[in-house]
This record gives C-alpha cells, sequence and structure tokens, in this order.
C-alpha cells in the first residue's frame, strides 16, 4: 500500500470513529410523586450511565418526594445507540432502596427532554450527544 493510500484509509477510519463516538451531557433531573419506605417521604438520589460507563451520581435530598439536582454528567465516549440510565434510588441507613430505572437510546441529535415512570412517580431529565 502506498503511504498516500495508507494516510486516506486512516483519515476513514477517522472519520467514521468521530461519528459514532461523541459526547454526551445529561441535566435538568427532577422527580415528582416519589415514593419511598411506608415510614415516610424518601431520601432521593440518581445514578447515571451512558453504555458500561459509570457517570457518577447526584447528592440525596432528605425527606422530598419532588427533588430537583443541579448536577451535571458527561460521558466523553458515548456512542451511538448506546443505553443511558438513571437509577432513582432511596437513601437508607443500611440498604438503599432501588425506586426505579430510566433507560433511552442515545442518537445524535438536538437537546431531549426525556420523562418516565419510577414507581408511582416520574423522572424527567435533558440530555444532549453532540
Amino acid at each position: 500500500m502506498t503511504p498516500r493510500l495508507l494516510c486516506m484509509a486512516v483519515l476513514v477510519l477517522a472519520a467514521h470513529l468521530a461519528l459514532t463516538k461523541a459526547a454526551v451531557r445529561v441535566w435538568g433531573i427532577q422527580a415528582s410523586g416519589l415514593e419511598g419506605d411506608p415510614t415516610g417521604p424518601p431520601d432521593p438520589y440518581i445514578k447515571v450511565w451512558c453504555g458500561s460507563s459509570f457517570g457518577g451520581m447526584t447528592e440525596f435530598y432528605r425527606d422530598t418526594r419532588r427533588p430537583s439536582w443541579n448536577a451535571e454528567f458527561r460521558f466523553s465516549n458515548c456512542k451511538a445507540n448506546d443505553i443511558l440510565k438513571l437509577e432513582v434510588w432511596d437513601k437508607d441507613l443500611n440498604l438503599d432502596d432501588h425506586l426505579g430505572t430510566c433507560t433511552t437510546q442515545v442518537q445524535r441529535g438536538l437537546n431531549r427532554n426525556k420523562s418516565c415512570r419510577v414507581g408511582k412517580g416520574s423522572l424527567t431529565y435533558n440530555f444532549l450527544r453532540k
């Protein structure tokens, strides 16, 4: 293979990789109507993944059914068709309770506002894939 053809092959491969990987940003996470233990309102927090990459978790808020988090999560190598997953948890002294999970398939495009059911409540969030 000539150096020129090799260079072109590398450029084509790089362009393909640029289309399949991109930055994903998640923000504007809020919930309503969350239910935790029968003893009172939950102490909710969120864990976030894109594909197999764990992005982190929000702080927990004590005794609230309508939390709103200022947290923002960024995934630099999230691929098209990866699953974006947000898990809602209730903080407890021993074992935290899993209240529900929201998932969506990552696609290129404009800001997307998503909403899903979490038990009897709901979770909304924004995400953008560049």
